[in-house]
């Protein structure tokens, strides 16, 4: 009943900057928060950045300062802005929002596809 369509993915030189988009659609009555993970080979799954609906976002440690997250209600899109990029930052990046669908009493988790980013010379 919704889908999370992400993209801006690709391949970029260390310091370099890319943007994410992830595009909610479907019976969508109200989605209470939009995020990114990531998920880097041999690791587990990690929270990159998250909003709220209100703009009260949360980010982890290693990409303070250099990611920003932001959010168009009217669209459901969240973006993912990331400068300064790291080897490190290497990873599949997944879309996840928290969406209360149209007839429903319940928020449920979805998550996109996953698009790639990596950050190599």
């Amino acid at each position: 009943q919704v889908q999370l369509v992400e993209s801006g993915g690709g391949l970029v030189q260390p310091g370099g900057s890319l943007r994410l988009s992830c595009a909610a659609s479907g019976s969508i009555f109200s989605i209470r928060t939009m995020g990114w993970y990531r998920r880097a080979p041999g690791k587990q799954r990690e929270l990159v950045a998250a909003i709220t609906s209100g703009g009260t976002t949360n980010y982890a440690d290693s990409v303070k300062g250099r990611f920003t997250i932001s959010r168009d209600n009217a669209k459901n899109t969240v973006y993912l802005q990331m400068n300064s990029l790291k080897p490190e930052d290497t990873a599949v990046y997944y879309c996840n929002a928290v969406v209360l669908i149209s007839g429903r009493s319940a928020y449920e988790s979805y998550w996109g596809q996953g698009t790639q980013v990596t950050v190599s010379s």
